[in-house]
């Protein structure tokens, strides 16, 4: 998910590169990939396709570590933050990689998807970093990874697999397609409704036209970037990474307190006891400028924070951001702030992610 500008290493292309290029889309590096940054439609309108009817999104840019073997549980564990107890075989689990101190070195999706393996999806530019840490196989040029999402998503893939469309959030299985075994997770980063299928990549050109064949839009980068920042979900590189711990980013829901030892636990207990000195807040401008990371947050006078993300949103028509306030400065949602970006001060408030929909209580 975050950006890798490097040009030393040739750019990596997904099993649907020559797909992308047929159906004109715009391709940038990202993450040591190339990928589709919007399709000629633009990033707006793929982005407000998605909440509405359905898109398509190619993230085969996404790592898979396969980690098999009596001993893989305990391995991972000890290794990641949340806890797998709270899970079992055939289901999915959201937790981090962190360093000792407690800062994440990725953000990861688990597939429990039998008694021994797990498949672990890490950050496109992370996926040395995790194995070196947890070991496993890197298995990313096997399979397209395709990102089905939006509230008619399901209804449409079901039409071409009713296995698929059929899985539970947060759940994985097996399904078969074109004579191939394919795994299907119900997980995303939109904040709609879907599912994530990994497909073999000898068979992924044609699952994807398939999908395509069902009224569902492909959309790119862009449009996920935007659809995820409404949705108020980090992304590495941003709102987490260096520096930045769970609790800062008010995901202290993925540290599994109750379970023994793992990285980073000392250094996140005396966290906790502490308290975080800075939290992750939503920003929404009064009008339609876009905001942009790195742009500074005051009160009044004083300068109480930093936005990770900005953008518009295509839904709310307004500038929004998520960003780290200082807990000192004691603001709550609704609390009037101002961006100071490339020299100008433009009007906002603090709101509680996700920014989509508009929760009752901002609209009194």
């Amino acid at each position: 998910m975050s950006a890798d500008d490097s040009e030393e290493a040739p750019l990596r292309v997904s099993p649907l590169y020559a797909s992308h290029l047929e159906l004109g889309a715009k391709m940038v590096p990202f993450g040591g990939w190339e990928m589709p940054l919007a399709y000629p439609s633009g990033t707006v309108a793929e982005h407000r396709t998605c909440r509405t009817s359905a898109v398509a999104f190619d993230v085969s840019h996404l790592g898979t570590v396969r980690v098999c073997g009596a001993d893989a549980f305990e391995h991972l564990q000890h290794s990641l933050s949340n806890d797998l107890t709270r899970i079992q075989p055939g289901r999915a689990q959201y937790t981090h990689l962190l360093d000792e101190d407690g800062f994440v070195v990725d953000d990861i999706i688990v597939w429990w998807v039998d008694d021994e393996r797990f498949d672990v999806m890490p950050n496109a530019s992370n996926t040395t970093d995790v194995i070196e840490a947890i070991g496993g196989m890197d298995v990313t040029d096997e399979r397209a990874v395709i990102a089905v999402q939006g509230p008619e998503a399901r209804s449409r893939l079901a039409q071409m697999s009713a296995e698929a469309a059929t899985v539970h959030r947060f759940a994985v299985k097996r399904f078969e397609w074109a004579g191939a075994t394919c795994l299907v997770a119900g997980t995303g980063y939109t904040g709609e409704e879907g599912v994530e299928c990994a497909v073999p990549a000898e068979v992924a050109p044609e699952f994807w036209e398939a999908v395509l064949g069902q009224g569902v839009a492909p959309a790119g980068l862009g449009a996920r970037d935007t659809l995820r920042l409404e949705a108020g979900l980090p992304l590495h590189g941003h709102e987490l990474g260096p520096g930045i711990t769970p609790l800062q980013a008010g995901l202290g829901w993925v540290v599994g307190w109750e379970k023994g030892d793992f990285t980073g636990r000392a250094a996140l207990e005396e966290e906790r006891a502490n308290g975080p000195t800075r939290r992750l807040r939503g920003v929404v401008a009064d009008g339609r400028q876009p905001l942009r990371d790195g742009s500074l947050l005051y009160e009044g006078a004083e300068q109480v924070g930093i936005l990770t993300s900005g953008n518009f949103s295509p839904m709310r028509e307004q500038g929004m951001g998520l960003g780290f306030v200082d807990a000192d400065a004691r603001l709550l949602e609704g609390d009037p702030i101002t961006v100071v970006q490339r020299g100008r001060e433009l009007p906002a408030r603090l709101v509680r992610p996700p920014l989509w929909p508009i929760r009752d209580e901002e609209s009194e």
